[in-house]
C-alpha cells in the first residue's frame, strides 16, 4: 500500500509540474514521472519476494531465483529517463544562452508588462 501512494505522489507532482509553465518545471515534472515509473516497475516484481540470487546451491527450487527482469525494467527506464532529462536540461542551457534574461520570460504573467529596456 506504501509504494501505491509513493507512486501516487510522485506521478502527481510530476503531472503538476507538467501543467506549469516555464521549462525548468517540465523538466523537474518529468523527473518525477520518472521516478515514479521507476518505483511502479519494481512494485509490479512483488516486493516480498526479494531474495539474494541464489538461495542454496542454486539447484533447488526455481521460485528461491529473484527474478531480474523488472530490474532490468527498472535499470532501462533509469538510463532513458536520464538520457531525456540531460537533453531537456541542454535545450534550457542553450535557450538561457540565446536570451540571458530568459527566466523573466518564462515566469511573466499575460498581465505582467513587459519591461521598459527592451
Amino acid at each position: 500500500m506504501t509504494t501505491a501512494i509513493i507512486v501516487g505522489l510522485l506521478v502527481a507532482g510530476g503531472v503538476w509540474f507538467l501543467a506549469q509553465p516555464g521549462l525548468l518545471r517540465v523538466i523537474l515534472g518529468f523527473v518525477l514521472l520518472g521516478h515514479g515509473v521507476n518505483v511502479l516497475l519494481l512494485a509490479s516484481g512483488g516486493l516480498d519476494r526479494r531474495r539474494a540470487p541464489f538461495v542454496g546451491d542454486g539447484a533447488g527450487d526455481p521460485a528461491a531465483l529473484a527474478d531480474p527482469l523488472p530490474q532490468a525494467f527498472v535499470l532501462t527506464a533509469v538510463v532513458i529517463t536520464f538520457g531525456v532529462s540531460v537533453y531537456l536540461l541542454a535545450i534550457l542551457r542553450a535557450e538561457s544562452v540565446e536570451d540571458p534574461d530568459v527566466s523573466a520570460a518564462d515566469d511573466m504573467d499575460e498581465t505582467d508588462e513587459p519591461r521598459a529596456g527592451r
